[in-house]
């Protein structure tokens, strides 16, 4: 498949902060991948740097073969919708979407129409003044009624509630389904948006962690629950993410998959498997970037 997006030993700093450190990564062409990390990561960095919103201190970027940075050919094909998205003081929802029908050139208006009456935005009112929902609303029609080449969603709709964020999941499917194009989630809400992404990236501490589809990361990792002799018998000599006890009883996580021979030993130990979420495979490999980021920093000194 071709990559829509090439990232090469990018790395930004900001005085003494390092917020990229050396990332090379490819998002595959017309795929929705997952960019997740947390708070302070580096996502939104890399997002900026890729939509020519930021330079990289160092490194190179390209999007559909060519450096997007200043690049008339290249920026009208790329929409990026942020959490806070900034407008005018007085700048009302219907002139924000005038202006994204005027930038992108693949703006469907009968669908931005559709989602203005389904989110409920009220095209009068300074956006300023809206509530946090319909600010995310605004952002979120944008981003879907673009229909751009590459779209980045940088948690607009984490102001939504429940029922807001299932219309847009909805949506964004459906239309995906129809025009395919490249789409870039960020979240917090990992297990929420599992079933949307075909592509997971994981970044910690300005690093890339993890960069595979969804059909690779199912069964990376697994959780044994049981009496604890039983659990350290078949943890041992693998890469364990997580683990607890409780009194005999233990519970851990345990990165790479079983074997069959290995399957069958946990059911004569009357182990349960428990698998293991996309969110907590995150949380868990972020954990243990922490803990090994601890110990280097103990180390140097």
């Amino acid at each position: 498949m071709a990559t829509a997006i090439d990232v090469r030993g990018v790395s930004r700093r900001y005085g003494s902060t390092t917020a990229l450190d050396d990332v090379s990564v490819a998002f595959e062409q017309d795929v929705i991948h997952g960019l997740l990390g947390r708070n302070g990561a580096g996502k939104t960095t890399l997002m900026s740097i890729i939509t020519a919103q930021d330079w990289p201190s160092a490194g190179q970027v390209e999007v559909f073969g060519q450096t997007p940075h200043e690049n008339e050919k290249v920026l009208p094909r790329i929409c990026f919708v942020r959490e806070e998205q900034r407008y005018m003081d007085d700048a009302l929802a219907k002139h924000a979407f005038q202006a994204a029908r005027d930038a992108f050139p693949h703006w469907d208006q009968e669908f931005a129409e559709q989602l203005i009456r389904e989110f409920r935005v009220p095209e009068k009112t300074r956006i300023k003044k809206m509530s946090r929902g319909q600010r995310s609303a605004v952002g979120v029609i944008i981003g879907l009624a673009s229909r751009a080449e590459v779209t980045f969603f940088d948690e607009p709709y984490m102001g939504l509630d429940a029922v807001a964020r299932q219309l847009f999941y909805d949506r964004l499917l459906q239309d995906y389904a129809e025009h395919p194009r490249t789409i870039v989630l960020s979240s917090h809400l990992i297990d929420e948006i599992a079933h949307l992404i075909e592509n997971v990236v994981v970044i910690d501490h300005g690093r890339i962690m993890l960069d595979e589809s969804v059909d690779e990361l199912r069964g990376k990792a697994v959780t044994l629950v049981g009496h604890a002799d039983s659990v350290a018998e078949m943890t041992a000599g693998k890469e364990l993410l997580h683990r607890e006890t409780m009194g005999r009883m233990a519970r851990a996580t345990v990165l790479g998959p079983l074997t069959e021979a290995e399957r069958r030993r946990v059911t004569e130990l009357d182990l349960d498997l428990v698998p293991v979420s996309l969110q907590q495979l995150v949380v868990h490999l972020t954990s243990r970037e922490d803990q090994r980021q601890t110990q280097n920093e103990e180390a140097a000194r």
